[in-house]
């Protein structure tokens, strides 16, 4: 039987080891990819420290996975060996609980999530659904397109159906993983892009990023700051620190909203009167929604 190589958890909090596997065969409605690249996301946290209920460990981490089909299962239509996928957070879907019924997938009920529920990408090889792949374009590398699979289809599809439109105000806190990203997103969508973080030594790369305007929250209000701006038509919260966001809530434009796709561990907490005077809105995103 061929082998492979991949990085597993064994259990939670263990640390990460290198083993050799049997090379998995797909089964029905599914392929083998042969991993090219895989970005490490701060998620996958959740199978190191099992953070999660139900990991089925020994797990293998990795959901930004890019690479090429090198075998197709009984019953896949539509994709061939040799074509270049990725999977992401979102690992496929079940096609017939209420949400799936109703066309969103992202809240299947059984939702397939690569290093989570099945084994990810940080092996030479792995198993996906074919409900849940996507094609990569010839003229995108395989390394910038692993991460995009999950942080960059995240802050892509939160700015697309936040409502803004060209030549609003739209927010960005945080500069990291996720918040880079966001800013060359609003950038391109013609948004009038305000980047936020801490330190001044962020300032030239949040405008080479695409930021018409950095705001530093060690010497500024941010929320003052928007407020002078007519206030922000969306605030996208990248980072994992709820009172920055709460901090944020008063820079609302009337009718704003507060994307959150950072998980912070506390609770975001806001005045009602911030919410109701202005019609604001709090919004939580999940990955490829």
């Amino acid at each position: 039987m061929p082998t492979m190589r991949a990085v597993q958890v064994s259990k939670p909090g263990a640390p990460f080891e290198l083993v050799k596997r049997e090379r998995p065969k797909p089964g029905r409605g599914e392929v083998l990819v042969r991993v090219q690249a895989c970005g490490v996301c701060h998620s996958d946290a959740i199978a190191k420290e099992g953070l999660f209920p139900g990991i089925p460990y020994p797990i293998v981490p990795g959901h930004e996975v890019a690479g090429v089909i090198d075998e197709v299962g009984e019953g896949v239509v539509g994709w061939t060996v040799g074509t270049r996928v990725g999977v992401g957070w979102f690992g496929g879907n079940c096609g017939h609980c209420e949400p799936c019924r109703r066309g969103d997938l992202i809240d299947c009920q059984n939702i397939r999530i690569p290093g989570i529920n099945f084994d990810g990408g940080y092996a030479e090889a792995m198993i996906a659904p074919q409900s849940g792949l996507v094609r990569i374009p010839d003229d995108l590398s395989t390394e910038d397109a692993a991460p995009l699979l999950c942080a960059g289809v995240t802050t892509y599809n939160s700015l697309r159906n936040s409502g803004a439109r060209p030549g609003d105000v739209v927010a960005i806190l945080g500069l990291g993983g996720l918040g880079h990203l966001g800013v060359q997103f609003a950038a391109k969508m013609g948004f009038r892009t305000v980047a936020i973080a801490r330190g001044a030594d962020k300032e030239k790369f949040a405008k080479k990023l695409g930021a018409h305007l950095y705001l530093d929250t060690e010497k500024q209000n941010a929320a003052a700051e928007l407020g002078k701006l007519g206030g922000a038509k969306t605030i996208l919260a990248t980072v994992p620190n709820s009172e920055a966001m709460s901090e944020l809530i008063p820079g609302l434009s009337v009718r704003g909203k507060l994307i959150v796709i950072g998980v912070g561990a506390e609770p975001i907490q806001v005045s009602a009167v911030d919410l109701i005077a202005a019609n604001r809105t709090i919004h939580g995103h999940a990955s490829g929604a």
